[in-house]
């Protein structure tokens, strides 16, 4: 699948729309959509890694949780991520390898800053042209 995401227009905050050929390369996307807005995802190495499981009760409830797991490494320990490996997913449950960059203000770029993962219009949804979700941010 070429696209990736397109921005969603949103009074209020703002939000995606990811795309995705299955599951895995959806959460993927996502993680990587949400830095992409956040810096120049380009300019990252992506050197370091770590790995993320979270949990949720649907789908919608996974995506705000992998979302707010990966923003808070930006928020709370300043790692911008380049890339998501998504190792295992079911309904319920991820697990991921993460590439990110300790941020370096002479180096890196902030586009936007993004407070918070929202369960405002969240959905998760697959069709017969592969998967799809919808996030609103809290700018």
């Amino acid at each position: 699948m070429s696209e990736k995401y397109k921005l969603i227009d949103h009074t209020a905050d703002f939000g995606i729309h990811v795309f995705g050929s299955d599951s895995h390369e959806l959460f993927a996307n996502a993680a990587w959509a949400l830095f992409d807005v956040i810096t120049e995802i380009d300019e990252l190495n992506g050197a370091d890694s770590c790995n993320i499981t979270v949990s949720g009760d649907d789908w919608a409830d996974l995506m705000v949780n992998w979302l707010r797991e990966i923003l808070y490494l930006w928020n709370g320990r300043e790692l911008l991520v380049k890339s998501a490996e998504i190792l295992s997913l079911t309904e319920n449950r991820l697990s991921a390898n993460v590439n990110f960059d300790a941020f370096v203000p002479d180096r890196h770029l902030i586009k936007t800053e993004i407070k918070a993962v929202t369960y405002h219009q969240i959905y998760v949804k697959s069709g017969p042209s592969g998967w799809e979700a919808g996030i609103i941010f809290d700018i």
